[in-house]
Order: C-alpha cells, then structure tokens, then sequence
C-alpha cells in the first residue's frame, strides 16, 4: 500500500522500465522506486531537501538522482509515456486545448543562480519582476478534459501572446502509431491572447481559435470574432482548475529553484502526478 506521497503499483508498472532499467554493472545502487519516493515528498510538502525522511535514503543521494534525471530527460520521458496512455485509453480530447499562464512566487533565496546561461538554462533563470514581486510564469497547454499536454516557463513580466507560439510548438503528444501529434482543431484562451498574429499562426496550422475580443479593440472590430464558440469558450475554466490541481504542490505554489531546469522538472513532475491521477482502465 503506496503512502501519501508515494506513487501507486500500478502508476510504478507504467514507468519501472523509464525509471529502473536493468543494472549490468556496478555497485547496487539504491531502490528508485524508494528515489522517487523521496522526489514526490520534496514535490508535495515543499520541505528542504536536507529535511527528507530517513526512509527514503540519505537526501544528498536523493537529490544526485533527481539532477541525473533532470539532466537525462527521464521526466519528460515518464510524462510521455503517461500522455500516450491516456490516448490509448481515449481519456484525452485531441479536438479542444486550452492555453493560459499563471504567475509563482519566487522566494529570495531563489534569486542567487548566477549569470550562465546555455539551452537548457536561461541567464535569467526564467525570473523576473512583475506586479507581485519576483516571480515566474507558466504558460501551460491542457486537453478539456485537464490532462497538461505540455508546458514553458517565462520571466514574470513576460506578455502571454509572447509565448503563445513557443508554448504551442512544443506540443508532441506520442501515439500508437505514425507522427507525434501537435495540433489541435479548436483552441481556446482568455483575450490576454488576442492579437492577429496569433490568429494567423492558427489559420495558418488550420486551428480555430476561440479567443475573446478584447474591449480597446471593440470599436474597430464590433461583435464578437467570427464563428465564436460561445459553448466551448466556457470551458476555458478547465484549465484554471488545471492550475489549481498542480498549484496544491507546494514546490509549485512557491519556486524555491535557483535554476529554471530544476523548477521546469519539479513542473513536470507536477504533470505526472496530475497524469497518475487517471483511472486507467487495467490498473490493479
């Protein structure tokens, strides 16, 4: 029986091959099922790593194994595997995606990264300063029924149509068979995202957007966009209550990263546990 924190049997089945491929060489190395374990906890109750229970091992050699994960990709790879169960198992709308962002707190402490920068971290460690102090944004792509597809992360200051074409091409949802998918035929977002670059880019991917005008641009264009889909504008709220389920993370809620790789992985763990969530139809 899996603790608070830990993942299921039957989530483990799913991802023991990602996570644990089989050891040819070397000393033994510590249980990552019991590794993982310990991730989840840091994830949920927002402790220290230092604070890490005994039962998960030594917390130093906890963290290695989360930045040797982090590093390798397994993350992603895990959430793939997930992603492309749920298609499987016809639990993900492939028709209608919501876009939107939300802004994290970031602590002081977090702001002490330094200045290197490469392509897997930004120099500015995707910080910034906005209305709420330091802060960090995710711009995150969901299905109508809340499965997160995918996710990019941005200074806090950072305007949402800025990221909306970044965000929406690094879509790659794994199928069965054949290419990974990275359109959709309807998408929807608040009218923070209105501008007709955008809805270009979405002509142009033969996507429809359901994007609500914004007021300052009423009187020049009145009504509301052509074939707006009242109906299914409503259900943008899916992906605000998208926010609030990986929001009840305490790593997530607040960053405490120094570096934006590691808070990109705590937000893809955060995906995963949304994903495990499932009610996939031979768990045992």
């Amino acid at each position: 029986m899996a603790g608070r924190y830990e993942i299921s049997d039957y989530g483990w089945d799913l991802i023991e091959d990602i996570v644990s491929p089989p050891q040819t060489m070397g000393r033994p190395r510590r249980d990552d099922r019991q590794v993982l374990n310990g991730i989840f906890w840091i994830l949920c109750s927002g402790a220290k790593w230092r604070d890490l229970p005994e039962r998960y091992g030594p917390w130093k050699t906890v963290y290695d194994r989360f930045r040797q994960w982090r590093d390798e990709g397994t993350f992603e790879a895990i959430l793939a595997r997930l992603q492309l169960r749920l298609r499987e198992d016809g639990l993900m709308d492939l028709d209608t995606w919501m876009i939107d962002s939300t802004s994290i707190r970031a602590t002081r402490a977090a702001s002490g990264g330094g200045k290197k920068g490469d392509n897997q971290e930004p120099v500015d460690h995707a910080l910034g300063r906005s209305r709420g102090g330091l802060t960090t944004k995710i711009h995150m792509v969901s299905d109508r029924n809340g499965w997160p597809l995918t996710f990019t992360l941005s200074p806090g200051q950072d305007s949402d149509t800025r990221h909306f074409i970044p965000t929406m091409e690094h879509v790659h949802l794994p199928g069965p068979v054949g290419r990974p998918l990275k359109r959709c035929r309807f998408i929807v977002a608040d009218k923070g995202y209105d501008s007709d670059p955008l809805r270009r880019y979405c002509d142009r991917h033969r996507m429809k957007p359901i994007i609500a005008r914004r007021k300052m641009k009423r009187k020049a264009r009145p009504g509301a966009p052509r074939g707006f889909d009242k109906p299914r504008y409503c259900d943008r709220n899916i992906i605000e209550r998208c926010f609030g389920w990986i929001k009840e993370l305490r790593r997530i809620c607040t960053r405490y990263d120094k570096l934006a790789s590691s808070f990109r992985a705590m937000v893809c763990l955060a995906c995963i546990d949304r994903c495990l969530r499932a009610d996939f139809s031979d768990k045992t």
